[in-house]
């Protein structure tokens, strides 16, 4: 960290924010998405500029961080493996400190967790964890805001994650901390989630095999493709070891009778999901999917106009 440089809030975890923080800006999110809605001319950051940082490709995140920027008034910058040094030669904290004397956020999404916490350390402006194969905490924000505003609060709720014990998993499992609600995690032998994260969810998370045990009375089921970016040659294995975890209307019917499902998408229907789950009366992926970009949006505004 630079000498002079001024301590600033980063979010590289939902964990990042207390739990009055995160229930205030899924709350900002809905407002920001009523006011887009409404035609309400909101722009607070007239000359501001987030560098965007792809190591790992995007639709969703590319295009709510860049579109969100331009609504409030600012600028997105897209940078891709192409177009900066990170990881090509250049230390990791070099780029930090050349960054962040130039732009005013920096949104990364990577592979390798510690990029962004190293990022971090030596940035004079708020970075963000737009995902890495740890943890994918915009898509949580994104994810508590839409079953807030179809269901209300999800605190004492049942969550069913069902599939591999990935970022996604690891998020929830963060969210169950910071939302106070119980999570169950289906998931076949040897794909659970990280063991620390797990000792440090005791008590809100339990493992279970069955799909439609772990569903039973649950007020909403998330699940995630089989296999992530990266993993594309173990597909044929996952597969099979994945069969029987598919989100279909049979582990629905466990689910209590409002029960909501989410998916952050990309999805493969007829894989982890069906198609009459996914495109069905209780999905709400695509109110999810739009919430990216007012989640995100409140995100900004909490991370720049503090700094401010």
């Amino acid at each position: 960290m630079d000498a002079d440089q001024t301590p600033c809030r980063h979010f590289l975890s939902l964990l990042d924010l207390s739990a009055e923080e995160a229930r205030r800006l899924i709350a900002r999110a809905t407002e920001l998405k009523r006011m887009l809605k409404s035609g309400e001319d909101y722009r607070p950051f007239p000359n501001r500029t987030l560098a965007m940082i792809f190591e790992k490709s995007s639709t969703r995140t590319r295009v709510s961080f860049e579109v969100g920027m331009v609504q409030l008034g600012g600028h997105a910058l897209f940078l891709s493996p192409r177009d900066t040094q990170l990881g090509r030669g250049e230390p990791i904290e070099d780029s930090a400190r050349v960054l962040s004397r130039m732009v005013d956020a920096v949104m990364i999404r990577t592979y390798d967790h510690d990029i962004v916490e190293r990022f971090a350390a030596n940035s004079r402006v708020p970075v963000i964890n737009g995902l890495t194969d740890r943890l994918h905490p915009c898509q949580l924000l994104a994810d508590m805001q839409t079953y807030h505003e179809h269901r209300g609060d999800i605190r004492g709720r049942r969550v069913t994650w069902i599939g591999d014990g990935n970022n996604m998993c690891h998020s929830f499992m963060e969210a169950a901390q910071v939302f106070d609600f119980e999570l169950r995690v289906a998931c076949p032998e040897g794909f659970e989630p990280d063991a620390d994260l797990l000792a440090a969810v005791q008590g809100r998370c339990s493992i279970l095999r069955d799909p439609e045990e772990a569903a039973e009375g649950a007020d909403l089921v998330v699940t995630d493709v089989w296999a992530s970016m990266g993993q594309e040659e173990e597909q044929a294995k996952r597969e099979a070891l994945f069969a029987p975890f598919q989100v279909d209307d049979a582990v629905m019917s466990q689910t209590a009778p409002d029960a909501l499902f989410m998916h952050c998408l990309p999805a493969h229907r007829g894989e982890e999901v069906s198609a009459s789950v996914i495109d069905g009366p209780r999905s709400v992926v695509w109110d999810e999917a739009e919430n990216r970009l007012h989640a995100q949006k409140a995100l900004l505004e909490f991370l720049l106009l503090r700094q401010a």
